[in-house]
């Protein structure tokens, strides 16, 4: 059993189960603790209690006796169950934790900037978050998708919140549902390509069809002027100018955003297409999302060749070719040059991100990084040259 002593505040650990067999043991030993230590409030945190007896609630008892200023933490449900069942949450502090879960042996789906999603069976899906303090985080995600829900759009909406290993994650109910990604990795003919395409644009079109109000939500189109704002110092004057022109050019609009549009991110369950991972909606010009989606196709592969396998878990060919087809089938009255200038324009927006991001994960500070970022910029300064506008 651990214990930690912070600012006058005595905080124990029990863990496993407190029962029968063990009640005076445990007992004996949280006396003990409490008798080496001067404090002012007490506090057990039972993250990882798993089980507590009727003789577990009588050691909870003769330590609330002797500590009126005591709480508990941290309560699994199934513990917490049974403090609320009992009368105990009326008599005492006690706060509601998490059901606790480690991810090995899961399946990982896919993974971005802020979390790992995994499928923890054939019916649920876990997004694992990278910030131990990710709560706040979770909290805005799950706005996110109820707004969107609300609007129509078809989202997985996440039932609940647990510990994974010292994080957290949200929880989803996808029966047997496949990512487009795995779709596309089982079978990249032609024809499940073309497939693939149509419910990917489907799901796409009804996403910018919606308009969002909620003040909660970002605009996009102020996110991408502070990338431009930061790339002023590592580009040409004149390009940076003229950039700086057509970002700012942009209309303010409530279009929703998906914000990381990508095949991992589209699930397929009986044929309906449901999105996950919504930490990133925004509202904003729709040049910013295929921007974003040109990078998960094509913009990373540009100088990592192997990438693209390894975030998407598809072929350069067929994520070029998926990229291209999307293009075509969205912007389906366009032909030709002009399709030709509606892909300069997103690659533009997608190298400006990738500049953006790689300076801002220290790439200056290394040859081969030096050497990213002139390729970015020379890339910057040659599409810039040519495009007058970033409407598509």
């Amino acid at each position: 059993m651990n214990s930690k002593l912070e600012n006058e505040v005595l905080t124990i650990y029990p863990e496993g189960r407190i029962d029968t067999n063990n009640a005076n043991e445990i007992q004996a030993e949280i006396n003990n603790i409490i008798s080496e230590n001067k404090y002012n409030e007490l506090v057990l945190d039972l993250d990882r209690l798993n089980y507590l007896s009727s003789a577990g609630l009588r050691v909870v008892l003769k330590l609330r006796k002797d500590n009126k200023n005591m709480k508990i933490v941290e309560v699994v449900p199934e513990v917490y169950e049974v403090f609320e069942t009992t009368g105990f949450t009326e008599m005492m502090p006690i706060e509601k934790g998490y059901r606790r879960y480690y991810s090995d042996g899961w399946e990982k789906i896919g993974e971005g900037a802020n979390g790992v999603v995994y499928r923890m069976d054939p019916e649920t899906i876990v997004k694992c978050f990278k910030n131990s303090d990710a709560l706040p985080e979770i909290e805005r995600e799950r706005k996110l998708a109820r707004e969107a829900f609300v609007h129509g759009v078809p989202t997985a909406i996440p039932y609940d919140v647990v510990k994974v290993g010292e994080s957290y994650g949200t929880v989803y109910e996808l029966l047997n549902a496949k990512s487009l990604a795995k779709i596309l990795a089982e079978d990249s003919s032609e024809e499940n390509i073309d497939k693939c395409v149509k419910i990917f644009v489907e799901l796409l079109k009804q996403i910018h069809s919606t308009e969002v109000y909620a003040d909660f939500i970002p605009s996009q189109n102020e996110i991408g002027i502070a990338w431009v704002e930061f790339l002023k110092e590592y580009l040409p004057e004149d390009t940076w100018n003229k950039l700086y022109g057509l970002v700012t050019s942009l209309p303010e609009c409530n279009t929703m955003l998906h914000g990381d549009y990508h095949v991992k991110n589209v699930m397929v369950q009986d044929d309906e297409a449901l999105l996950i991972d919504m930490d990133t909606i925004a509202c904003g010009s729709i040049i910013y999302e295929f921007g974003s989606m040109y990078n998960a196709f094509k913009g990373f592969a540009e100088t990592d060749p192997g990438q693209t396998e390894t975030f998407l878990g598809i072929t350069n060919e067929v994520s070029s070719k998926f990229f291209d087809k999307t293009v075509a089938l969205y912007f389906s009255g366009d032909y030709g040059d002009a399709i030709k200038k509606k892909k300069e324009k997103m690659r533009l927006i997608g190298i400006v991100r990738l500049m953006r991001r790689s300076i801002r994960r220290k790439a200056l500070e290394s040859d081969e990084g030096r050497k990213l970022i002139d390729y970015y910029r020379n890339v910057i300064v040659e599409l810039t040259d040519k495009v007058d506008n970033l409407n598509l």
